[in-house]
């Protein structure tokens, strides 16, 4: 292949990058897409996407889990790019020959195979060192010396005697548990979304007790109410003091941004006591 064809080949996949219009239907994606520096490409994305900052200012097609078909087909977007559960929008938007792509964000591998898939797709070389990034934070984060049982929970509520949702099996939360050498209290083998009562708790007693707390979403709650209640359950984590809340902007975000969660999380383990 000659040096003229080798250019002109560099030039139209350049070109064909540039023109791309990409709408994210989720957050993860949408940081993704900016870490991967293609953020120029996007023309809108789904609500929640708060970060990197340029992202508040692009459109909104909807929900994540329910975007908008006449929002989406209104901004001639060239690509889609949706989670696995926006399989059944991206199949309507492959009748109007949009291309789309879809990427599995659960589990911390499912994380970085879809980084360099998505890179892949937009001709960009920088998720080596976001998918690194993450590998890194994965092995060298502090390892407990005392291994337990933790218990990592959803939203932070003064009343338990309602559902509360926890981290259960092959997901990206369970990792970070099990790469800090402790174990998931949660140890049924149902695979769908965990959501316990009250009793359901005392029953798996955990070790340590790890709360994702979001102000922007939670404003109205009293924290210290909260944790009260908290400790006012039997459980190893509340006789030894082992209730934490965590409250990061990306505690819940499964992007690059996993690396900085691995080393939160892990930090809140090592504190065991």
């Amino acid at each position: 292949m000659s040096i003229k064809t080798i250019f002109i080949l560099s030039f139209f996949i350049l070109t064909l990058s540039a023109n791309e219009r990409i709408i994210s239907l989720s957050p993860s994606i949408t940081e993704i897409i900016f870490a991967l520096e293609k953020g120029e490409n996007l023309v809108a994305t789904s609500s929640y996407s708060n970060y990197p900052p340029q992202a508040k200012k692009l459109p909104i097609v909807g929900g994540y889990e329910t975007p908008h078909i006449e929002k989406i087909l209104a901004l001639s977007p060239t690509l889609v790019i949706g989670q696995t559960f926006n399989q059944s929008t991206l199949e309507k938007l492959k009748r109007f020959k949009i291309k789309t792509l879809i990427v599995k964000l659960r589990t911390i591998d499912d994380i970085k195979n879809s980084i360099a898939l998505i890179a892949k797709k937009l001709h960009s070389k920088k998720d080596i060192k976001l998918i690194q990034d993450i590998t890194d934070a994965t092995n060298k984060n502090k390892k407990t010396d005392k291994p337990h049982s933790v218990m990592i929970v959803y939203g932070l509520r003064e009343d338990l005697r309602n559902a509360t949702y926890i981290a259960g099996h092959n997901i990206f939360f369970e990792d970070i548990i099990h790469s800090c050498g402790n174990t998931n209290a949660y140890t049924a083998t149902s695979t769908a979304q965990p959501v316990l009562n009250y009793e359901n708790i005392i029953a798996i007693n955990p070790d340590q007790i790890i709360i994702l707390h979001s102000h922007a979403t939670e404003s109205n709650v009293d924290v210290q109410k909260a944790l009260e209640s908290w400790y006012k359950l039997p459980t190893n984590a509340s006789r030894r003091g082992n209730i934490s809340i965590v409250d990061k902007d990306y505690i819940h975000i499964p992007s690059h941004r996993i690396a900085l969660s691995i080393g939160v999380l892990c930090g809140e383990m090592g504190l065991y006591k």
